[in-house]
């Protein structure tokens, strides 16, 4: 998704940090048609279309006859059937072959192509709202080149055409583009008018069906699949220990990506992780939030990459600059709305509240006091501790969120926890300048001790009150896991309890049977799904709903 792989260094380090972390964090173009059936008349036309032997201009025209001997047999295109699945290959295996052979050297411009006694006319179709640019994807995969490793069930529409995934990966790169580039389902279609045919690179996600053949169609397309593209390291656990305990090393760029091309006419959807965690944390959420064709629609996903162990202000400070640079490079999108799952629920609430150095004296007293005494109004800890609200995020969604800290930052796991945790140099450089050994012991606790992110969740961090007493400006939604130990309000994750994660004014507040690591929980889908359309209504209701999710 975002990350590289890289050499972890510091294993000794990691290894040691492992027992604690259990307890704070619960270019082939020939697809597999294997027990498929072929359509008769046109198998030996697709076996030849697929041989890397045949010159590319003979098997695009074999592709084009395969799609023109079965687009007449289509039928209504939402059942499966020979003449379907191999009206689709020829259309998908044709883009590939097209876009990525000899640097794409038959793409977007008219050819003539000859296919035994029949000579077919191609063009590609232009950019509307419901069809992609011919240029804009720099490659195209088959869906069936993409391995599934974290999604457990794929979104999957049935329909007429080949389902593919486009990638965008231009160098230099985009902004907020991943380093494997920007994915979305595609579809691609041929029509025909006598011997002139047309290919059409459909955007299912915006609109499922087309006019294919002269009669409206369903669009076959894998939804699953551009998520499925960004392959997760194969050490994707110690990843996100990398980048709790040794933030310097974090194998990735701090800040915002864009699973998939943006889109002016859709919502920014950010989803901010955890603790300990990565935006692989996202994959089963996203995938199940897509298989509702209202969220594909209307919103746009994206996530927000950053190494754990900071500050917790530190990182909602980098959050908040990075959503700056979205407003910049794209100012007329919609705004936004965030889900942040356990500390990346506190980051989301440090983007919805305004705080001041009068604030932060009524709760503090001297200590804030020096604290803004001693530094500009530039520096790092004055722009990490006063802010506003931003007014471009119109609502949020906590899940299983410290609002008030987790006791077991507190204890002996913990200790080790934030002992472990080593910043980079330059970010403590900054913090022991900016605050003095008196303003830490009463801080942390210690004269030499450095706040981190696991500090920053101890019950006793004198910021929490500060910033909980901050007026949310937006509707905020809670959802709470329960581990079934107790009944609620005496309910708890098994990391964040109750009484930490509820918050008074939630518009509405829905327990789900599971553990703190319940993003992927079927019933945390639903309550986000039913948020997400609450939204799309603009605020029809603002009455405050409590419910328990079914177990």
């Amino acid at each position: 998704m975002i990350l590289n792989e890289h050499k972890i260094p510091t294993q000794i380090r990691i290894i040691a940090a492992i027992t604690c972390v259990a307890f704070l964090v619960g270019c082939a173009t020939t697809p597999q048609t294997a027990g498929r059936l072929q359509y008769a008349p046109a198998a030996s036309i697709l076996r030849e279309a697929r041989s890397p032997q045949v010159p590319i201009e003979k098997r695009a025209a074999d592709y084009l006859q395969v799609a023109a001997m079965t687009a007449p047999l289509l039928g209504t295109g939402a059942q499966e059937t020979p003449e379907r699945d191999n009206y689709n290959a020829a259309c998908g295996e044709l883009t590939v072959l097209l876009r990525g052979s000899e640097g794409g050297r038959l793409w977007n411009h008219p050819l003539t192509l000859n296919a035994s006694d029949t000579t077919y006319h191609l063009r590609l179709e232009p950019a509307s709202n419901a069809v992609w640019a011919p240029n804009y994807f720099t490659s195209f995969q088959l869906e069936q080149q993409i391995k599934e490793k974290l999604i457990r069930k794929e979104n999957i529409q049935q329909g007429v055409g080949g389902a593919l995934v486009g990638v965008r990966q231009v160098n230099p790169p985009e902004k907020f583009a991943p380093r494997r580039g920007i994915t979305a389902a595609v579809s691609a279609t041929l029509d025909f008018r006598g011997k002139d045919a047309t290919l059409a690179l459909r955007r299912p996600a915006k609109k499922s069906t087309a006019t294919v053949e002269g009669k409206v169609r369903p669009l076959a397309a894998n939804f699953s699949a551009p998520i499925s593209y960004y392959k997760p390291p194969g050490n994707l656990t110690l990843v996100g220990l990398v980048g709790g305990f040794e933030a310097k090393n974090y194998p990735g760029k701090i800040g915002l990506y864009l699973m998939q091309p943006y889109d002016p006419d859709r919502i920014p959807l950010v989803f901010v992780h955890g603790l300990f965690s990565t935006p692989w944390t996202w994959v089963q959420t996203i995938n199940g939030l897509q298989a509702d064709p209202e969220i594909r629609k209307h919103y746009q996903f994206w996530v927000f990459a950053y190494p754990t162990g900071y500050p917790i202000l530190y990182s909602a400070l980098r959050l908040r600059e990075e959503l700056s640079k979205v407003d910049q490079a794209y100012p007329n999108h919609k705004p936004y709305v965030v889900v942040g799952h356990s500390m990346g629920g506190m980051l989301t609430h440090d983007q919805i509240v305004t705080l001041t150095p009068a604030m932060w004296e009524k709760g503090m007293g001297e200590t804030a006091k020096g604290i803004f005494r001693e530094n500009s109004r530039d520096s790092l800890v004055v722009r990490s501790t006063t802010f506003q609200a931003n007014p471009r995020i119109k609502r949020v969604v906590f899940i299983c969120t410290p609002h008030r800290g987790s006791d077991m930052a507190s204890g002996g796991l913990g200790k080790i926890a934030i002992s472990l945790i080593n910043l980079p140099g330059q970010l403590a450089t900054v913090m022991k300048d900016s605050l003095s050994s008196g303003e830490l012991l009463q801080l942390t606790g210690s004269s030499k001790r450095l706040p981190n992110s696991v500090w920053g969740l101890k019950p006793t961090n004198p910021a929490l009150p500060v910033i909980n007493e901050a007026r949310i400006t937006v509707p905020y939604h809670s959802i709470i896991g329960d581990r079934g130990k107790g009944g609620c309000p005496n309910c708890s994750d098994g990391v964040v309890a109750y009484w930490s994660s509820h918050l008074d004014g939630a518009q509405s507040e829905v327990i789900v049977p599971g553990p703190h690591g319940s993003c992927e929980l079927p019933q945390t889908i639903a309550e986000l799904d039913r948020i997400l359309r609450l939204h799309l209504r603009s605020g029809s209701s603002s009455r405050t709903t409590f419910a328990q999710a079914a177990r």
